[in-house]
């Protein structure tokens, strides 16, 4: 492991974790109200990844670059933990639907992005 390497990926996840950062502030949520700065960081996410494993797959990106796309740009916009915590929210105020919508949304968009991303950088 290089210090290139880690320095990409702090540099890389510190940047997207301020841009995380700022879409939330953005697009705040509010209690019982659905948090879609975080839905819309997880979906981006999940779309960059499928970007990079689609690249990977042909080659077209280093396994140091993808390290760096990966754990350092999805790691640091995306955040599972806060999602997690928000769904738990709404649905601890009684905000079923907005709970619901929450943690189906994120997940189905999320695995539909991925695979949109993928499928696109694999054939390009």
């Amino acid at each position: 492991m290089s210090v290139g390497l880690v320095l990409g990926v702090l540099v890389c996840g510190g940047a997207a974790a301020v841009i995380r950062f700022l879409v939330s502030r953005a697009l705040p949520a509010g209690p019982g109200r659905l948090p879609l700065g975080v839905l819309i960081v997880n979906v981006v996410g999940a779309l960059v990844g499928g970007v990079v494993l689609g690249l990977a797959e042909r080659a077209a990106v280093s396994l140091e670059l993808r390290l760096i796309l990966l754990t350092g740009v999805c790691g640091g916009l995306t955040t599972f933990s806060t999602w997690s915590v928000e769904t738990v929210e709404l649905l601890l105020r009684g905000r079923w639907r907005a709970g619901a919508v929450n943690l189906v949304g994120t997940l189905l968009l999320g695995f539909l992005a991925c695979g949109a991303g993928y499928l696109l950088a694999r054939s390009g």
